[in-house]
């Protein structure tokens, strides 16, 4: 199983975020994480363009996507630019892509948010044929006509991972991408729901067994400040389980939210955790450190912590 972290997802300073974003991927290749995930977050910098800039402070982890909203540009506009930053990172980049959800897509963009799997498949028609350049992209399908020519070439290949939650978005990304990336997800419902139906949709279309990146928030703490830690998971990242996607996610496992999925306590208790995902059947986990404290000295003491321990697991769980 890899060991990544998410990097960005923290509220902060513009001018300084960027910093401290690059000491972070400096941080992560150094203690020989696997990955390294940036979320697309709606008020928040583009996620390619960070990746661009951390491949220029790093040689050799794996840069992600988690993930880049498919209705906010065409899917040309967004191979083209993947496909530069896949050239500036040396062929590390992993390409997350997901149809969002309709507070995002409907309420602020604007766009419609009618059929958002099959808007997917067809979406994922254009993009894996023009991320597999040079030549020409001719797609027709019920959502583009495209053709359009191009230059561009990965190198090497560019993988690219769907969001996908449910039934028919689990076979569209079996069918039709590397694997999937998720959030909300606890072990039962990653073994029992998410792993079998995307690896039978993989397995049908003829194409490798897929990845499965589960995200958790960890946070490394004394046993009596386990509430706290669950308690502050559920105050700054519960906002997506207003999402019917999320909801309906939940109901396949035994989590009720977000706070129930975050891994908090000893160092004990953490790798036990990371061992059940990877029992359940996830290939990849992508760390959201959550820090507990009442200052921000504390904060930074306790993000320190739980990171340091992050890296000694990721080299006892490879």
């Amino acid at each position: 199983m890899r060991i990544g972290v998410m990097i960005g997802p923290e509220k902060g300073d513009t001018a300084r975020k960027l910093e401290r974003m690059l000491r972070d991927i400096e941080w992560a290749e150094s203690a020989g994480l696997d990955t390294a995930w940036i979320p697309q977050i709606p008020t928040d910098f583009d996620a390619l363009t960070a990746i661009a800039a951390m491949a220029a402070r790093s040689s050799r982890i794996e840069l992600g996507t988690a993930v880049v909203p498919l209705q906010a540009q065409h899917p040309i506009a967004l191979a083209r630019q993947a496909l530069s930053v896949q050239a500036m990172a040396g062929g590390r980049l992993t390409l997350g892509v997901g149809p969002s959800h309709h507070w995002i897509v409907g309420d602020m963009l604007g766009l419609p948010y009618d059929k958002p799997a099959a808007y997917t498949r067809d979406y994922l028609e254009v993009l894996n044929a023009a991320v597999s350049g040079p030549g020409p992209v001719r797609v027709r399908n019920d959502s583009f006509a495209v053709d359009n020519p191009t230059d561009l070439t990965p190198g090497t290949p560019l993988p690219v991972l769907v969001a996908a939650l449910g039934p028919v978005m689990l076979r569209v990304a079996g069918e039709r991408a590397d694997g999937t990336i998720l959030w909300m997800a606890d072990e039962r419902a990653i073994a029992g729901h998410i792993v079998p139906k995307i690896t039978k949709a993989a397995a049908d279309a003829g194409r490798p067994a897929p990845r499965v990146v589960a995200g958790i928030p960890v946070c490394l703490c004394a046993r009596a400040d386990i509430d706290a830690a669950k308690e502050r998971a559920n105050r700054i990242l519960g906002e997506a389980e207003i999402s019917p996607n999320y909801q309906r996610l939940l109901e396949r496992g035994e989590a009720r939210d977000i706070g129930d999925l975050c891994i908090a306590g000893d160092e004990e208790t953490i790798a036990a955790g990371l061992r059940r995902y990877a029992e359940a059947g996830a290939t990849d986990l992508s760390v959201r450190l959550l820090p507990i404290g009442d200052t921000v000295a504390d904060l930074i003491a306790s993000k320190q912590l739980t990171r340091t321990v992050i890296a000694d697991l990721a080299r006892e769980l490879r």
